[in-house]
């Protein structure tokens, strides 16, 4: 069995040990906001925070969870968090929504570790997300909001 914290709550598993966290959150512990997209890491919709970092969670086995945090769009309440979701609706980000909560989450890594980022930063930190819809420059926006304080 497997403890970890899911959201500030301490939850445990008895999957195997080499199960990828996505399938724990969405499967076991019932939580759908973080997606299935492509399950090699490439396009971030399964985008988590372990320990306050973001990581996909396509590829991040349950073992790797023991012991530690683990942040989904669902427990996301940090003031950088907060922020955006406010921001993203603001600039009216999503079209179809599916990438949304990797989305967010990426940005609210990014935010945690660089509170004002410009367009260079933006991108290196986003550039791993994949947006069908191609709202990049709704997301950079949204970005720059809540990086200012709601204003754009």
């Amino acid at each position: 069995m497997i403890q970890f914290n899911l959201n500030g709550q301490t939850v445990t598993s008895e999957s195997p040990p080499d199960t990828p966290l996505l399938w724990v959150i969405r499967d076991e512990l019932k939580l759908k906001g973080t997606k299935f997209g492509c399950g090699i890491a490439q396009c971030g919709a399964c985008t988590v925070h372990l320990d306050g970092t973001a990581v996909r969670s396509c590829v991040t086995l349950l073992a790797v969870a023991e012991g530690r945090s683990i942040t989904t769009i669902e427990g996301l309440e940090s003031p950088e968090g907060k922020a955006l979701q406010s921001a993203w609706v603001e600039e009216q980000v999503p079209q179809c929504g599916y990438c949304q909560s990797g989305q967010i989450m990426q940005a609210a890594s990014l935010l945690a570790s660089t509170p004002n980022p410009g367009d260079r930063e933006i991108n290196a930190a986003m550039n791993g997300n994949l947006c069908r819809c191609m709202a990049y420059p709704r997301i950079r926006k949204a970005i720059k909001r809540a990086a200012a304080g709601g204003e754009a």
